[in-house]
């Protein structure tokens, strides 16, 4: 089923973002916290794409996993990295030969060792001509997904121009956007007033991660520039050298941002899993005592 279809039937979608295991060992880890994350039955699930096409194989062996075996409507990571034009239309015909509906488009990162994203020579510099070319290729067979950031993207001058930028992905074919982890609300729903009046219409699911652990705090602002805001920094400082307390002061912060994102009219809520279940589990939980109506 198309993402798209699930928005015309529902106002708010609840999905889980994976990554393919690396080893056997992580395989047996991962179904068994995958199992508890699909008791909650959720609007669809994504599975990442390694930096270099690295994990292109193992992507699409659980997509095709997920959605063939368990059931699920799934959405396939595919990003411009290291494949040519020829690459992603032979790419996309085999996901679509296994019944994959759905494609989160990304420009991708550059491959280990690499500093900066180079293209392949017949290949793609930016996101949108990615997302045309598999618009025009298979008119109307998917529905397709961009990423975004509320922070502005780092590699953007202005965030004029990353605006400028996201509207090139949804003119080009893109049906909805889904955030980069924040930790501020409020950038979220600033943001999404700039895509309004830039003329972007379509739904903005914002990403979320709680912090479970200490050492990612730096690596989340690494990863996109993140912010803190000083409330959850505090919290988070004041329990540094107590893990148990970590992780209950990032999960009870993360189900606050939930419970206030629904309640300020976000469309849902698209879970960074990092195949963890634990946190996610008990945030989903806790949402649906919101008393929102769908």
């Amino acid at each position: 089923m198309k993402i798209s279809d699930i928005f015309e039937r529902t106002a708010r979608t609840y999905s889980f973002e994976f990554f393919p295991p690396k080893d056997e060992i992580s395989a047996i880890d991962f179904g068994v916290n995958v199992g508890q994350l699909m008791k909650l039955s959720p609007s669809f699930v994504s599975v990442t794409y390694g930096a270099g096409g690295s994990n292109s194989e193992r992507t699409f062996a659980l997509v095709d996993y997920l959605q063939n075996k368990i059931g699920l409507t799934v959405m396939a990571h595919y990003t411009c990295v290291g494949v040519s034009k020829t690459k992603v239309v032979e790419d996309v015909k085999y996901l679509k030969s296994k019944n994959i509906d759905n494609l989160m488009l990304l420009r991708g990162d550059p491959p280990k060792g690499a500093t900066d994203f180079v293209p392949h020579p017949d290949g793609f510099s930016h996101t949108s001509e990615l997302i045309e070319l598999i618009s025009t290729e298979f008119k109307n067979t998917f529905s397709i997904g961009a990423a975004c950031y509320p922070e502005k993207h780092p590699e953007a001058e202005t965030f004029e121009q990353d605006i400028l930028h996201l509207k090139e992905k949804t003119d080009a074919g893109a049906d909805f956007l889904i955030t980069q982890l924040f930790f501020d609300n409020g950038l979220y729903f600033d943001f999404v007033d700039k895509l309004r009046k830039a003329g972007i219409r379509c739904r903005v699911i914002p990403g979320i991660i709680p912090i479970t652990s200490y050492s990612q705090i730096d690596r989340f602002f690494k990863l996109s520039g993140t912010k803190i805001p000083d409330i959850l920094m505090d919290r988070l400082e004041s329990a540094r050298d107590n893990p148990k307390r970590i992780l209950r002061t990032g999960t009870d912060y993360a189900i606050e941002q939930c419970k206030s994102l629904i309640e300020g009219g976000a469309p849902g809520i698209h879970f960074y899993t990092l195949n963890k279940p634990g946190a996610t589990v008990e945030i989903f939980e806790e949402l649906r005592t919101v008393s929102i109506t769908n």
